[in-house]
């Protein structure tokens, strides 16, 4: 998810479409916090591990 944000978040700003650039760091954010509350073994929605 963090890959897809940040490509997403480049493509958006390269071609000045701010739908992408915004959708990019919101998935971002989200790969972010999902990557932190798993690598300190906090269960999200009730699972331990995302693969």
């Amino acid at each position: 998810m963090i890959i897809i944000g940040v490509i997403l978040l480049l493509l958006g700003w390269l071609l000045g479409i701010s739908l992408l650039y915004t959708i990019g760091a919101i998935l971002l954010v989200i790969g972010v916090v999902l990557l932190v509350l798993g690598s300190i073994g906090r269960p999200v929605a009730g699972r331990r591990y995302w693969f």
